[in-house]
């Protein structure tokens, strides 16, 4: 199949790669099928394109390259949800913002992970409960004055 996106132009899309989110992320509930890929060679980023929406994609890592102690507890209901038949099927992605101009101040969401069960590509954005992280946390740590 092919998609028509803002920032891509017309792009292919296997349909054994199509990410289904049933509940949609967050804010963007009507939105439930996406494509992943990588936003350049050898890049720690990816793009998560939405396949209903062109103009949606969000920019998305893994969140150990920000934080190498990052860890997540799943809930029993969200491994059902998704299929899945243990934690490690699962991958977690991070929604990361960058804001025109200055991808100085990039951050990342730690609060709300995605979880992709990879061998299934279902997948869902969790609430971590976790005091220690930050949905807007620096990518880029700050340098000291």
């Amino acid at each position: 199949m092919e998609i028509k996106t803002l920032r891509f132009g017309t792009m292919p899309v296997q349909e054994d790669k199509i990410i289904t989110f049933p509940k949609g992320i967050m804010g963007f509930a009507r939105n439930k099928r996406y494509v992943l890929f990588p936003h350049s060679e050898g890049s720690p980023f990816f793009w998560l394109q939405s396949l209903e929406d062109g103009d949606l994609a969000f920019v998305v890592t893994n969140p150990r390259i920000v934080n190498s102690d990052y860890a997540v507890d799943i809930e029993e209901g969200v491994l059902l949800e998704l299929d899945a038949e243990q934690p490690s099927d699962l991958e977690v992605m991070c929604i990361v913002t960058v804001p025109r101009n200055q991808p100085e101040r990039m951050t990342i969401n730690l609060l709300g992970p995605i979880i992709i069960n990879a061998r299934n590509r279902k997948a869902a954005q969790i609430i971590c409960d976790r005091q220690s992280y930050s949905h807007c946390h620096p990518v880029i740590p700050e340098k000291p004055v």
